[in-house]
């Protein structure tokens, strides 16, 4: 008996040199900040979603854009060594590999300058590439896709996948670069409050809003709205009322890449073909332990901790219908 294929997780987006520093203050000051723990990784929205699904134990491929620098080494190197396809990821001749520098203060919450470099440069030829390898794709697939690359390669993306049935998750980075078509075409979008707002018009003040918001996205054709909280926890509508779940208990060193880490392990818990409100949880408790531990790939967890917190989270999960 032939054994049933892998699922395939489809990560398109960024792909980017991370240069990492630790801060005692945070930043802002007029004076040179002293910075120390510095280090140089791979990261990307895209990138750190395919990091999650080889890990996770799943079959994975990045399509993505690196220049034709010494930097594409670092943003691919370590994603080879986990299992990931990059044969996805072209070169954007004559162009730099895309950089993400990263701040760090005591309170954990990061400020990322981003030069998108090689992300945002596509050819046609590099999209007509991408377009086949999606279309090529047998199910079960999910495809994740970020929009720190151009509307222009996300739009024939999603149209590759859904002519192939293949789910569609977006993250809406950058929200000004979120197409108002995009939205129907979506299995699910994962903003977090304030892509809410720049995708709603409406400011993200508390649950209430939350779920104001989730409505209206769904009313906008995308089957699941799940709005990622700045405490760690989510809101969720797959269409059967919002639902709040909660964060978990944890100590805050780093929020590197832990919105990567919800959007990531959501999808592949829905790929997976676990119920939305669980994969929710799964998302909230990968973005929380991924808070834990300094930088974004080496600070996400394994199967076994985001199952066993996100059993927790769905215990204290509740329904906020009175709250709309």
């Amino acid at each position: 008996m032939n054994a049933p294929p892998r699922p395939t997780l489809l990560s398109l987006g960024s792909i980017n040199a991370d240069f990492q520093v630790r801060v005692d203050q945070p930043p802002g000051s007029e004076e040179t900040l002293l910075a120390h723990d510095f280090c140089r990784l791979a990261g990307g929205k895209a990138s750190n979603t395919a990091w999650l699904g080889a890990t996770l134990g799943h079959r994975s491929l990045l399509l993505g854009r690196v220049g034709d620098d010494e930097l594409a080494e670092q943003a691919l190197g370590s994603l080879r060594e986990a299992g990931v396809d990059v044969s996805g990821v072209t070169v954007a001749e004559g162009k730099p590999t895309a950089v993400s520098m990263i701040m760090v203060p005591p309170d954990g919450k990061k400020h990322i300058v981003l030069a998108t470099n090689a992300n945002d440069c596509w050819d046609e030829p590099a999209i007509d590439a991408m377009v086949r390898l999606i279309e090529r794709t047998e199910s079960p697939a999910c495809l994740v896709v970020d929009c720190e690359v151009p509307a222009a390669v996300v739009l024939p993306a999603v149209e590759a996948a859904t002519g192939k049935d293949i789910p569609v998750v977006l993250d809406p980075s950058f929200p000004d670069r979120v197409p108002d078509e995009l939205l129907s075409r979506l299995q699910a979008v994962t903003p977090n409050t304030s892509e809410a707002r720049a995708l709603t018009g409406r400011e993200i003040q508390g649950l209430h809003d939350a779920a104001w918001a989730t409505r209206q996205l769904r009313d906008r054709g995308v089957r699941i709205a799940c709005i990622k909280l700045g405490d760690g926890g989510c809101v969720l509508d797959a269409g059967e009322g919002a639902i709040h779940v909660p964060p978990g208990e944890v100590q805050a060193t780093d929020s590197t890449g832990a919105g990567d880490a919800f959007t990531g392990v959501f999808a592949i818990a829905l790929l997976e073909g676990r119920e939305p409100l669980e994969a929710a949880a799964w998302g909230v408790a990968a973005a929380n332990l991924a808070v834990t531990a300094y930088g974004s790939k080496p600070a996400y967890p394994d199967r076994q901790q985001v199952s066993s917190m996100a059993a927790r989270l769905l215990r204290d999960a509740r329904c906020l219908d009175e709250a709309r």
